[in-house]
């Protein structure tokens, strides 16, 4: 393979994948028969978080990154036509690796990516050769105390308690809170939160993301269920964790190894969205651990 074509296949690509009603955009980028890693996002971003990631990594694999339902670029159907809750939102993306023939991949989950991708891992077991945990909770432990409005919301959803975790998608709350918090300012670039502020500003958009905090109660249901999935199939397993996150302490991060002994565990010097302030130190940690897996 020349130099030249190397540079052509690192560089992103997009496009979209229908998948039943829903119209799925993703960035992909590297060779299409290198070791695949599935790129999951989270709460309220989209895809366009591994921004920095892709072109690390896209040299040894093939990295594809969808947007969620309800977020960035992906076309779905309005509330009351399309449930938006983390079941539909893992058919969603079941759908989009069937069409995209994803037989084999690492998993790379981030906070909301990462039930929707255990819900995945569970599905088809056979298709995850690892899994990287980057503030992608699967324990009651990792929970700060800082969830009490969401809480809430879950033992009584009336109109009172969804208002009041409105507050969550505020401008304020993204930029300062979210990405903000224990982030090293002179670092954080604020392209990430204002395309997330932007698309939160969207007819609909907090709506949608009400239904699925409240739905987010499921996956805490399901936890029990994630750990006897680790324990049975023993996932090779890489937590890269900013220690400083307001929402997911790094408890959850340690949790891992009471199900996964041989889970490697990571603490970073940053925040929630750790990509943003330290995507090469991520990529590093990502080539060792993968070095020797057949992905």
């Amino acid at each position: 393979m020349t130099q030249e074509l190397d540079t052509k296949l690192m560089k992103t690509r997009y496009g979209f994948q229908q998948v039943g009603g829903v119209e799925v955009f993703y960035r992909e980028a590297g060779p299409s028969d290198a070791p695949v890693i599935l790129l999951l996002h989270g709460f309220p971003s989209a895809s366009h978080m591994f921004r920095d990631l892709i072109p690390l990594l896209a040299d040894r694999f093939r990295l594809i990154a969808p947007d969620l339902p309800g977020f960035g670029q992906t076309k779905a159907p309005p509330r009351g036509t399309f449930d938006y809750t983390f079941d539909s939102l893992a058919d969603v993306i079941e759908g989009f690796t069937d069409a995209m023939s994803l037989d084999r991949y690492a998993l790379y989950i981030f906070d909301y990516g990462a039930p929707v991708g255990l819900r995945l891992a569970m599905r088809h077991p056979e298709r995850v050769s690892a899994v990287i945990s980057q503030n992608g909770n699967a324990y009651v432990e990792g929970f700060s105390d800082e969830w009490g409005p969401w809480e809430a919301y879950w033992r009584d959803p009336s109109a009172a308690n969804r208002e009041a975790c409105r507050l969550s998608l505020a401008p304020d709350t993204i930029r300062n809170w979210q990405y903000g918090t224990g982030a090293d300012p002179q670092h954080l670039s604020p392209d990430g939160y204002e395309l997330d502020i932007s698309y939160m500003a969207r007819p609909g958009a907090e709506d949608i993301q009400l239904d699925l905090i409240l739905d987010y109660r499921s996956n805490v249901e399901l936890y029990p269920s994630f750990h006897s999935y680790f324990r049975e199939y023993r996932p090779r397993f890489l937590a890269v964790w900013g220690r400083h996150d307001p929402a997911f302490v790094p408890a959850g991060a340690h949790a891992y190894q009471r199900d996964l002994p041989d889970a490697q565990i990571h603490l970073l010097d940053t925040g929630h969205f750790a990509l943003e302030t330290h995507a090469e130190e991520i990529a590093m940690l990502i080539r060792a651990f993968l070095a020797s897996d057949k992905v």
